[in-house]
């Protein structure tokens, strides 16, 4: 939970302003100790100014007011500043203003203009703004009564008169709580019900300026938050099924459950449960935790109800794409059985010699032919055995022959 704090702007600005106005070959320098500064009503308060320029050529030397860009008074001629602004000391350098029993309208921009002899003016644009609170710092909060586990955010509204950093003093029920160096936000997290109390502030070096402050209420619980929603089982559904819905929140007190299909209630309780479920139960589902601390709507989730048909076509699929894998596989590793074992079956060249080649040439028609019924032989093959057994009687007579001997002598 956020608190929108109203605060007036906190500490002035601890820089030197020195400005150079050029004229003519003359330097008027005016010096502003710092852009702005805090005041307690009723008090008094000297704002710091220098200058420097040649004294015969100022005309006149006076400070202005500004409550807005459309509201400009010269203070020493406004009724409202009369006996409360002076000048310390003019002639000398000195522009610092005086103001006495500072009022809440004194909050502005107070600048101071040079004027000279030839009608030119010349004056800081920045000015210094002063700003003006009561006579104790307040602690202010858009709301003082918070839940359970929120967050809540304390300041102490006011701005602070003072030149330094100031550290703020928190006090919860009168016992010191936190300091913070030159925060004066008190942020409250995961509030529990011992945070609740009265807090006030009070600032290092200005304890004599009161403090209001501000009573924090904790109630207990806090309203419904991390909500989800889950479905059993969690695979394909079909018609037939039970299906259970499940909304699980964390809430304290423990949340109102109901349940809405489309945007329309058809339930309530934490578990919704369909026996026999149809397609009709097909669609979008959320659930909305409630108590009287606040409510929390879930995401949508889709329930998508099969037809029985539908699961018992994409099952035949799939057992015939496995047994058409597997059959694939089997096929595949005959053929590879089969290629090694005619690889291991035929014997190399080497390992045969060159006459049992020439005499397979020679009987493979035979040897074809034998497979035959001899009763089947045609006269073409007998005359080719005959002319066959005719060279082989040659062959044996030559060896026998010593003529042939001779001859190859």
């Amino acid at each position: 939970m956020f608190v929108n704090i109203m605060v007036c702007p906190a500490l002035l600005l601890q820089s030197f302003i020195w400005i150079s106005l050029m004229g003519k070959g003359v330097q008027y320098d005016v010096t502003h100790i710092v852009s702005r500064m805090c005041v307690v009503q009723q008090s008094s308060v000297l704002i710091p100014c220098r200058y420097t320029s040649p004294t015969e050529q100022v005309s006149a030397a006076e400070w202005f007011f500004e409550r807005s860009p459309e509201q400009k008074v010269r203070v020493s001629q406004d009724p409202v500043f009369e006996s409360r602004g002076e000048f310390v000391q003019p002639d000398a350098g000195n522009c610092s203003l005086l103001l006495k029993d500072v009022r809440e309208s004194d909050a502005g921009i107070f600048r101071f203009v040079l004027s000279t002899a030839s009608g030119r003016n010349w004056t800081n644009d920045q000015g210094i703004q002063l700003e003006v609170t009561d006579a104790e710092l307040e602690v202010k909060t858009e709301s003082d009564v918070v839940m359970e586990g929120d967050w809540i955010l304390l300041v102490c509204g006011s701005c602070i008169p003072s030149m330094t950093v100031p550290t703020y003093i928190w006090r919860k029920d009168g016992h010191l709580h936190k300091q913070n160096q030159g925060d004066n936000i008190l942020v409250l997290e995961s509030v529990e019900l011992q945070d609740g109390g009265r807090y006030s502030c009070t600032i290092s070096g200005h304890e004599r300026l009161k403090s209001t402050s501000a009573e924090v209420t904790v109630r207990p619980g806090y309203p419904p938050k991390n909500i989800s929603v889950s479905i059993s089982p969690s695979g394909e559904i079909v018609e037939g099924d039970s299906v259970t819905l499940s909304c699980n929140s964390d809430a304290k007190p423990a949340a109102e459950i109901n349940w809405f299909k489309e945007g329309k209630p058809v339930e309530s309780g934490r578990i919704y449960s369909i026996s026999n479920i149809c397609s009709c139960h097909s669609g979008e589902y959320k659930c909305r935790s409630r108590n009287k601390h606040g409510e929390i709507e879930s995401d949508a989730v889709k329930l998508n109800v099969m037809y029985a048909a539908e699961k018992s076509s994409s099952s035949v699929v799939a057992v015939g794409i496995s047994a058409a894998v597997v059959l694939m596989s089997v096929i595949l590793v005959v053929f590879i059985w089969l290629l090694i074992r005619r690889k291991r079956a035929t014997p190399s060249e080497d390992q045969n010699p060159r006459g049992s080649r020439h005499s397979k040439t020679l009987e493979a028609p035979e040897d074809t032919y034998m497979t035959l019924d001899p009763q089947s032989r045609c006269s073409e093959y007998d005359t080719l055995d005959n002319m066959k057994r005719s060279c082989e009687n040659t062959d044996d007579l030559e060896a026998q022959d010593p003529a042939y001997e001779d001859i190859d002598d």
